[in-house]
This record gives C-alpha cells, structure tokens and sequence, in this order.
C-alpha cells in the first residue's frame, strides 16, 4: 500500500512540474538570423464584410455589354472615395474596362462569376509616370492601379483577366521583324500595379492573361498574396510560333519592396514567377528611384510551368533576407535563378530555398545576364556578390541541378548544400566553384 501511495505521489509531482512549464516554440528566423516577426504567420484573410458596398451594376455599369466601360466603373471609385471609402464590387458578369485608379480608403471585390476584363487597344492605358525594368519611366498604365493606397485590398473569388491575345501576337510579330525589340517598345499594360502603398492584401483571386506582367509592386510594404491562382498561357498564342507563349507574363514583381508574404499561390506564366527587382545600370545604386527588397517569403505555393520560381534579376541592386519553401514545383525550367548583369552592381544575400518537391530543368542557375545591358566605364564599380545562399531539404528530377558559371565580374561565397537528394542528368555539381561552400548529405544521382 505504501509503495502504490509513493509511486502516485511521485506521478502527481511529475504532472504538477510539467504543467508549469511553458512549451517552447522554436522562433523562425530569417537567413540572416534575425527573428521573423508574427505578422508572416497570419494568413487570416482580411474581411471587408463591414464597409460600404458599391456595386458597379448599380451606377450604370452593364456586366453584359461589349463596350469598353472605363468611365463609368471610374466614376463608381471615385463616389467610393469621395463618401469616405468602401469596396468596389464586380458582380457576376463580364466588365470590360482600360486603366482604372483606386483611391485611399477604396478597395476592389470581384464575386463568383464576375470578370473585370481589360480592353484590348493600347489607347485605353494612358501613359504617366511609373515604373518599369528597373526604371522610373513614362510608360502605359495597369488595367488595376493603385497609388498611394494604404490598406489597399483586392478580394476574389472573380477574376482580372488582362485579355492579352492581341498584345502578345504583336510582341512576337515585331520580334520576329526585329529581333533586339524591347519590352517597352511593344506597348502592352500589365494587369495590377501597386505602389508606395502599406498594408496591402490580394486574397483568393484569379489573375489571368495579362498582356505584360502580372502583378508589380514598387516602394510598398507590408504586402500579403493569398491564396491566388495566376496565370498566363505558355504556348499557342500567336501563329507566327505555336511555342511561344504570353511574353514577359512575370506572376509577381517585386520592386523596392519590404515585407512581403506570398502564401498558398499557384503560378503558370510565361516568365518567371516571383521576380525581385529594384534598378539597373552601371550607377543604379546612386538613383534615389532604385532600392533594396527584402524580407520575402515564398511559401506552400504550387508552380506550373514557370521560367524561373524565385529569381533575382534581372533589374535587382540588393536583396537580402528572402526564403523559398514548402513549394511543389511540376515543371519549371529553374528554381532558384540569379541573374548577374555584368553593368549593374548587384548583392544577393541571405537567401534560403528548403523544402523543395518536384521537376524542374535546372535547379540553382548563376549566370551572366547580358540581354540589352549596356556597360559604363566607372572607376569605384563594386563587385557584385551572392553570399550566404543555402539551399536545403530537396527532393527534385532535375535535369541540371548545379547551373553554376563564374565570372570576375561577380564572388558567389558562403553557400550551404544540405540535406539534398536529387536525380539530375547533368551531375555538374561542383561546390568548388564558391568560396566556401558548406555541402552537408548531398546525392545526386
């Protein structure tokens, strides 16, 4: 009896010590090892069910006409911000429109069924000021933009559909005629284009077809995408190639940013899909327009057919602290993709990519990037610089796993290979190529 009594008595110490311990949480930290703030773990969508609703079809607007209806949904915004703010709601149907300008306080609804269509003549997007490639320049307006615009929130779960057919077969009949045509000589607006803005969420919406980049985001912080499905066609646009697919279709572009979370996205574009950009040019980093990104996540997001998952470049000064995980990648042409342009002065730091499923063609590529750069003479030019890149827990067919050249033009030090299993055709693998490469349970077949 006294030893059951002993025995009870240590079990009951035993529960009454543990309960008055506190579970330690494990604090996710950046690359750099600084802790990432709770704000990135809050994927709860922003509810707009308490503000105003203006619903376009109650102004005027017809979801059934073929008219271009630019001013009329306009007019809707701008009676949203004069009364102090609400949500501007696309309804069920089809609303064809150019340039619309969302103000403070307004926010964009499109509901089940509902399709906020771009026109498809360049005169609908007017020219202004903006930004583009690394520059700040006068060039066409976004279908969706907003300036500005604190809080900004673009909500599904309807559809912006960029309705690009015609821009894309002129970029690729001009193309065909002049092989060095630019993006910017081919006159094509994008679909959302965001700026100088905090606070900022697209949730549970579909962003298709857009005739240039997808989604641009320059000067802003604090930027949620959830839960999205972004899309543009990689084949069949145009008969002058059946190959070619929507040019230039970037899913999203990041540009000065700070912040920002894409979480539970799927992209398939003709591009690359999260693309960090911020200026280019032999004196880039000595505009006050340019500017470094980071803190970026990336995160259990599933990729169609993509040029490159995560790619810096090609119009990138400084980006630091940014990870790629939990993605499932069905066939993307590369992974992690860092562009070195051989004129702009360019630091790659802190960058993790982990926990990586699927096929791809090429997974790390660090390349020289010469398309239609234009090199300065310069005598304080610093040597640009990919550092501390770790790359961990992969489990990938890949047809070139270690797409690795070096250049004088560029040091590429402190990478980490960890936990890495790959079935890779090329088996080019060589960390002796990078300045103190860490590699740690890597095979590659």
């Amino acid at each position: 009896m006294k030893t059951r009594l002993f025995t009870c008595l240590v079990l009951l110490a035993i529960c009454v010590s543990g309960a008055g311990k506190k579970k330690v949480v494990k604090q996710d930290l950046w690359p750099d090892g600084t802790p990432i703030s709770a704000w990135f773990s809050d994927t709860t969508r922003v509810d707009l069910s308490g503000l105003k609703r203006y619903v376009v079809t109650d102004y005027g607007v017809d979801g059934f006409s073929a008219e271009v209806q630019t001013a009329k949904i306009q007019a809707v915004i701008d009676r949203c911000a004069q009364e102090g703010g609400g949500v501007v709601v696309i309804p069920r149907g089809t609303f064809i429109s150019g340039a619309l300008f969302f103000k403070p306080k307004t926010h964009l609804k499109i509901e089940e069924g509902g399709e906020l269509q771009g026109a498809q003549r360049i005169k609908y997007y007017p020219v202004l000021k903006t930004r583009l490639e690394g520059q700040t320049l006068d060039y066409f307006a976004a279908l969706v933009n907003a300036d500005g615009v604190d809080g900004f929130t673009i909500t599904g779960p309807g559809t912006i559909n960029g309705n690009g057919q015609p821009f894309w077969e002129e970029f690729w009949i001009r193309r065909k005629i002049n092989k060095n045509c630019t993006n910017l000589e081919a006159m094509r607006p994008r679909n959302v284009y965001i700026s100088n803005s905090k606070d900022v969420t697209v949730q549970d919406v579909k962003i298709i077809n857009s005739a240039f980049w997808t989604n641009h985001l320059y000067r802003c912080e604090n930027v949620r995408y959830l839960g999205c499905f972004i899309y543009a066609p990689t084949e069949n646009v145009t008969p002058v190639d059946p190959k070619r697919g929507a040019p230039s279709s970037d899913a999203i572009d990041l540009d000065v940013c700070k912040n920002v979370l894409i979480h539970g996205c799927y992209m398939h574009v003709n591009d690359d899909a999260v693309v960090l950009k911020g200026g280019k040019g032999t004196w880039a980093d000595k505009d006050e327009n340019n500017g470094p990104n980071s803190n970026i996540i990336i995160e259990d997001c599933t990729y169609g057919k993509v040029h490159g998952c995560l790619t810096l470049g090609s119009e990138s000064l400084h980006d630091r602290n940014v990870i790629l995980r939990r993605i499932n990648v069905k066939s993307a042409t590369r992974v992690l993709w860092l562009k070195m342009r051989p004129d702009t002065p360019q630091h790659y730091e802190y960058v993790t990519v982990e926990d990586i499923t699927g096929t791809c063609g090429s997974f790390l590529v660090v390349r020289p990037w010469t398309q239609f750069f234009k090199p300065e003479d310069r005598e304080d030019m610093p040597l640009s610089t990919c550092n501390n890149i770790t790359i961990r827990n992969i489990q990938m067919t890949t047809k070139n796993f270690f797409d690795v050249g070096t250049s004088e033009k560029y040091r590429l030090k402190d990478f980490t290979f960890e936990n890495v299993s790959v079935q890779d055709e090329k088996k080019a693998f060589d960390p002796a190529m990078i300045e103190n490469c860490s590699v740690r349970n890597v095979t590659i077949q």
